[in-house]
């Protein structure tokens, strides 16, 4: 559950910190273990993430949103939008294979990602723009024009 905590806030825990979570969990699941029902959910649906990183901004017109997805092919990225809810995912490859008492160091992120996003703004759909280039993403979402707002004065009701 710490992982997965962890991931949704957007943590890093290093190598380190995750084995000794690890045996911590263990400890605690013996007895689950038995029965196998929680730990079998999370071993076939749960499938680990990465958290893609984002920057958002926006202008008088646009509200746009970059992230580095360097090695990432436009083929293996999917953008939706749902209502107010933006959602990037995509998948970047390893293409070679490395042991794992090989590597000195290992801060890169390879496989599924993801990240979704509530826009704080209406933008207009048919018109959304994405563009991946020397491994930056820019997703460009035109504002949806506001309707003019009214202004309601309240009464002060006597009794």
């Amino acid at each position: 559950m710490r992982k997965i905590f962890n991931k949704l806030i957007g943590t890093n825990n290093n190598k380190l910190e995750e084995e000794e979570y690890e045996e911590e969990y263990e400890d605690e699941e013996e007895g689950k273990e038995e029965d196998g029902d929680e730990k079998d959910w999370l071993d076939e649906e749960y499938h680990e993430e990465g958290q893609l990183s984002i920057d958002v901004y926006q202008n008088d017109k646009e509200l746009i949103i970059k992230s580095t997805i360097a090695g990432v092919k436009s083929d293996n990225v999917d953008i939706s939008i749902n209502e107010d809810m933006l959602t990037i995912r995509g998948y970047r490859e390893m293409n070679e294979e490395i042991a794992d008492n090989d590597y000195l160091f290992r801060e890169c992120y390879w496989g599924a990602f993801s990240r979704s996003i509530i826009l704080p703004v209406e933008v207009e759909t048919n018109k959304i723009d994405a563009t991946l280039e020397n491994g930056i993403l820019t997703v460009v979402l035109p504002k949806a024009k506001v309707k003019n707002q009214v202004k309601i004065k309240v009464k002060e009701k006597r009794s």
